[in-house]
């Protein structure tokens, strides 16, 4: 017989098997001879008392034994001679939407302006290392889109949007640890997703799929309001009567460029802010309470949220044992991220800690319609690099200093590489958004006492959290409201906000436009 109970239990029961079953037959009253296994469905962690409790769903296999089944792929067919669709991006979106249209039947053929997977890191490290910014193969572009090389987080609010559990599946099919269908924020890794990535690319390819890399789409094939195909940049023309437009929240050229041929779009709120680190050690014990958090509790996330003078501050894409990354796509601009290898296992922590901003703060900007989002961005970003030197430095700020108003002395070695310059962040941002970091960051200690330390540092900016542009599509269809058979998707155009949600998105486009084709 199978029973599945939720069960609270301390971290060191959680990971040990002997102790849980013990555990599980004295709360159940099942004799623990009759127990033959406990397999953990989800497990998540509740540091909300002194004492740490672990919160597990299990399922128990009571005199029965227990098989463990193998996730297998869909039987994707051969697409080869199919009917084509354009996908323009290898990002989660573009990607998942390639799966799912070689699964009903259909052949993807997936342009990519950057490198392969293995390849970008070459890039990678010339921008860490010689401070040379490659504007098609970065931490933003290449194969598998900004999330493969910054961080690979799996949690997502957005399950009503589609079957996450499905997505996760996928990806444990292709490599991941089954453990992403436990946990209840799972994480793959910056170090293990490129191999996932790799071998998704291997089967859009293997069953008949094409897939174009360090090619740039520079132009739309547009007549009567529909799409014809797609130009790319050394002047080849792929004719399409569907293409799915998932380029990510930091293809510029591709709004300008849709801006420039009166593609409707319009300008989206986003937030925008710094990337603070601190020590690991510090956050798991202002987190977990205690000196050490022991070898049974991972290291510690954090999530807040403050208001702030009627503004929204808040932490996202938290990296716990992660380091700061730099994610300019351009040269003469600084971005920062953070990722975390699988483990977890650097000393520090980090997260982007950004400020909500509205349509009406883009008004200096408005010369550039839809577009005054992505120019305020930008100019930021610009002011940062200037001010930082010039080079992938990033402007920094101890966090009491920043809230004090006073430029650092000094500043202590950071998990960036790149390396830091000590810059007042009132010189980087409209004051506006310094004024709410810095009241932002006191509200922020009294919620997580020790928050607020010289220990800490901030990092500028935080600036590519979602896309500063919406691309409109009908709600049905998923097609553009004006342009037939071209299919905006993912972060880019404004529908995602992550890998799972972008991933889901894919698949439902991919979904729409085959159904449009049958």
């Amino acid at each position: 017989m199978q029973y599945e109970f939720s069960i609270q239990v301390l971290p060191e029961v959680a990971g040990n098997p002997d102790l849980l079953k013990k555990q599980v037959s004295i709360q159940n009253n099942i004799p623990i001879e009759d127990i033959r296994h406990v397999q953990i469905l989800k497990r998540s962690i509740d540091a909300r008392q002194r004492v740490i409790k672990v919160n597990l769903k299990i399922r128990v296999y009571v005199n029965e034994e227990f098989t463990e089944e193998p996730i297998l792929l869909p039987d994707y067919p051969e697409v080869s001679n199919a009917s084509e669709v354009v996908i323009i991006g290898a990002g989660p979106a573009g990607l998942f939407a390639a799966l799912k249209c070689i699964e009903l039947g259909y052949k993807p053929i997936v342009i990519e302006r950057g490198k392969d997977v293995r390849s970008r890191r070459r890039d990678l490290k010339a921008i860490n290392r010689d401070h040379i910014v490659h504007e098609d193969s970065n931490y933003c572009f290449g194969e598998g889109g900004a999330g493969t090389y910054s961080d690979g987080k799996l949690y997502t609010r957005s399950k009503k949007r589609g079957d996450v559990n499905r997505i996760l599946r996928l990806l444990v099919g292709f490599g991941a640890t089954d453990q992403i269908l436990v946990e209840a924020h799972p994480h793959i890794g910056t170090n293990k997703l490129p191999g996932i990535i790799a071998a998704i690319r291997n089967k859009i390819i293997d069953h008949g799929g094409k897939v174009l890399f360090e090619t740039r789409v520079t132009d739309l094939k547009i007549a009567l309001n529909e799409i014809q195909g797609v130009i790319t940049h050394n002047g080849d023309i792929i004719d399409a009567k569907k293409v799915i437009l998932a380029t990510g929240h930091s293809a510029r050229d591709i709004f300008e460029l849709l801006y420039r041929k009166k593609v409707e779009i319009e300008a989206k709120p986003f937030a925008l802010g710094v990337r603070v680190e601190h020590s690991q050690q510090l956050i798991d014990q202002i987190q977990y309470k205690c000196p050490t958090r022991g070898p049974f509790l991972p290291p510690s996330p954090y999530s807040i949220v403050k208001q702030v003078g009627g503004r929204g501050m808040y932490s996202f894409c938290m990296c716990p044992g992660g380091v700061i990354a730099p994610c300019a796509t351009s040269p003469g601009e600084v971005v920062t991220n953070g990722w975390s290898p699988s483990k977890r296992d650097q000393p520090t922590s980090n997260s982007g800690i950004v400020v909500e901003l509205r349509l009406e703060d883009f008004k200096d900007f408005s010369e550039y319609g839809p577009l005054a989002g992505m120019y305020f961005q930008k100019r930021i970003e610009q002011q940062a690099w200037h001010l930082a030197g010039e080079t992938q430095k990033v402007p920094a700020q101890r966090l009491v200093d920043l809230t004090n108003g006073r430029v650092s002395t000094d500043l202590p070695e950071t998990s960036y590489k790149p390396g830091l310059s000590s810059i007042d962040m009132s010189e980087v941002f409209p004051q506006f958004i310094y004024e709410t970091l810095k009241e932002g960051f006191k509200a922020f200690d009294k919620s997580m006492r020790g928050y607020l330390t010289n220990e800490a540092v901030a990092h500028a900016p935080e600036s590519r959290t979602s896309s500063p542009v919406r691309i409109p599509r009908d709600r049905k269809t998923l097609e553009h409201t004006q342009i037939k058979g071209l299919y905006p998707c993912g972060e880019g155009a404004g529908y995602a906000g992550g890998i799972i949600s972008a991933a889901i998105d894919g698949e439902k486009c991919a979904e729409a436009c085959v159904a449009s084709l049958s």
